[in-house]
């Protein structure tokens, strides 16, 4: 299955019922394995989840810890970008150079990494002296 298939059908499984805005995300493992995710809305909005989110939580609960690509698609104009928070957890799992797709359900896409997503990323090395 493509990275896109999974991530547009987990999109529809998105609970959205505040705005409407149905996000899905499929990333795959360094192992081929693809993990899904899509956005869970709180009527306390703080306490959603996204969808890049929800895709790492699953490849770490099956015992993965490093995503070589990720997808996310959402019912858009643009491109959907992962948030600040989402790249941030992009990074934790992946190296610069990961390749990230961001699309619309239109077919508007656009291409970039981690490093371009999250300059300067706050990374284990930054807390070496504290480890």
């Amino acid at each position: 299955m493509s990275l896109l298939k999974a991530a547009t059908d987990v999109r529809e499984n998105a609970h959205a019922p505040y705005s409407n805005f149905k996000v899905g995300a499929a990333i795959r493992a360094a192992s081929g394995a693809i993990y899904v995710g899509c956005n869970v809305e709180n009527v306390a909005y703080p306490e959603g989840t996204c969808a890049e989110a929800g895709a790492i939580a699953a490849m770490v609960a099956a015992g993965e810890v490093e995503l070589v690509e990720a997808l996310v698609i959402a019912d858009s104009p643009l491109p959907v970008s992962p948030c600040g928070g989402c790249r941030q957890k992009l990074a934790e799992f992946g190296v610069q150079d990961v390749k990230i797709t961001m699309t619309t359900m239109a077919g508007n896409s656009a291409e970039t990494t981690i490093g371009q997503l999250l300059p300067g990323v706050f990374t284990a090395e930054h807390m070496k002296d504290a480890l």
